[in-house]
């Protein structure tokens, strides 16, 4: 259970659990992982059902690290070198911790979204841990995602498009319009896509307002197409 603390320290954890996942290594699948990221990243090779069985089986022998663990085991688990699959451990272990991660946590986040960066962590960073974590804080919405849509770093900005994805009739449109505007001009792929994710995602609860929103403003291409696609599969909202 959640509720079960270490009972060995956070290096020893980290150390067997790491060891755990090395054994079930697949060279041939490592290989294929490695070329869909472009080649940026070792890799073990392990499916996710396999890496989350492993996880489980440590966590149930050791106990669960705390959020109190939580910058100690981002330093470990986002070490350079390490196979991407470590990076995945970590959202293992805290995303089904997201509804209690305290506010200092949020530096955190921020750190490891610019730290062996792609779309792969991100899209796990941003929405499932900073995302849950700042609807828990109202108040902190606003100031801390504007310094990710002022960033010249793609990855902070596709992150202040992406956070809402999951607040579903909680999401603010007064920062997610604003927040596609101000980053329309970027030539990012990833924070072009972004802004259409979050678009479409927010276009199953408010089609009129997205529609209004895409019909009203030049976006980028890959935007307007993303952005678009729900509202032109449901009953013609973009004729």
């Amino acid at each position: 259970s959640y509720a079960k603390l270490l009972s060995v320290s956070v290096i020893d954890f980290f150390e067997r659990t790491t060891q755990a996942m090395a054994v079930q290594a697949d060279a041939g699948r490592a290989v294929a992982m490695r070329a869909y990221l472009r080649d940026q990243f070792p890799f073990l090779g392990l499916p996710s059902p396999v890496r989350k069985t492993v996880v489980r089986e440590q966590v149930s022998l050791y106990g669960r690290p705390s959020a109190a663990d939580g910058a100690e085991l981002a330093r470990l688990c986002f070490s350079d070198g390490q196979p991407r699959e470590v990076q995945y451990l970590f959202g293992d272990l805290f995303i089904p911790q997201a509804h209690q991660l305290p506010l200092d946590w949020l530096p955190l986040i921020d750190e490891l979204i610019t730290t062996l960066s792609w779309w792969d962590t991100v899209d796990w960073l941003a929405p499932h841990l900073a995302g849950k974590l700042l609807l828990r804080h109202p108040d902190q919405m606003k100031p801390f995602t504007e310094t990710w849509v002022s960033s010249t770093n793609r990855w902070q900005q596709r992150s202040a498009l992406i956070f809402q994805l999951h607040y579903r009739h909680a999401t603010r449109p007064d920062l997610l319009f604003p927040y596609v505007l101000r980053t329309r001009h970027s030539t990012e792929f990833f924070v072009q896509k972004g802004a259409g994710w979050a678009l479409r995602q927010y276009s199953k609860i408010a089609p009129e307002s997205v529609a209004d929103f895409l019909r009203q403003y030049e976006l980028p291409a890959l935007t307007a197409r993303e952005g678009g696609k729900w509202l032109r599969a449901h009953g013609g909202w973009l004729e």
